[in-house]
Parts: C-alpha cells; sequence; structure tokens
C-alpha cells in the first residue's frame, strides 16, 4: 500500500495488518472520528501485488489497512486498542479459518509520536 497523505493536516493515517484486510475494514469504518478505511497490502517487495501475488506468499506483503483518523476525535492508543481487541497478534500467519504470511499482524507507523506509543506499550 501506498503511503498517502492526508488532504487536511489535522488527520493521521493509521496501517495496521491483523488478518483479513475486510474484516478489519468493517470495525475500523465504525468508529467515530474515522474518515476513511482503505484495504490494501503493505510490507512486500513486489510493486502493486495482484491479490494472486499476495497469495502466492513470494511477495512478503501482508493485508492491511489504512485508517485515517481525526487525532482530536480518536487517538492512535484508540485505534490500537481496537485493533488488538478484534485479531490474536499470538497466532502466526494466521486469523481464524485465514492461514498464510499475508494475514500476519504487523503495524506501520507514520509519525515520531506513533513509533513512540509503540516502543512505549
Amino acid at each position: 500500500m501506498e503511503q498517502k497523505s492526508t488532504s487536511d493536516s489535522s488527520r493521521e493515517l493509521a496501517t495496521l495488518g491483523g488478518g483479513c484486510f475486510w474484516c478489519l475494514e468493517a470495525v475500523f469504518e465504525q468508529l467515530r472520528g474515522v474518515d476513511k478505511v482503505e484495504s490494501g497490502y503493505a510490507g512486500g517487495t513486489t510493486a502493486r501485488p495482484t491479490y494472486q501475488q499476495v497469495c502466492s506468499g513470494n511477495t512478503g506483503h501482508a493485508e492491511v489497512v489504512q485508517v485515517t483518523f481525526d487525532p482530536a476525535i480518536i487517538s492512535f492508543g484508540d485505534i490500537l486498542d481496537v485493533f488488538f481487541a478484534i485479531h490474536d497478534p499470538t497466532t502466526l500467519n494466521r486469523q481464524g479459518a485465514d492461514v498464510g504470511t499475508q494475514y500476519r499482524s504487523v503495524i506501520f507507523y507514520h509519525t515520531p509520536g506513533q513509533k513512540e506509543s509503540l516502543d512505549s506499550a
């Protein structure tokens, strides 16, 4: 997934992988303060991979959602609380019936503040 800038400088991005991106997307779309949720792939070596390429396990990508949110309404910490409540990060390369490296648990940070939040967790 390409890193995108938000059109409103008061918004932040969170990019999270925790199994099927459609399942994550459905939850994050319901949160107050979340403006947009986009599903895609991140963390791999193939530029613009197809679904079939990612499923082969050869691209290194994970299924992720990129969440655009208003930190004045919902914090990055709150986003992470939801993320960890809706998937099990202890199951290696698996979430429920979905199996493969593309279903791994992963967090990509976008700001120094987000990195600090992750480092202190």
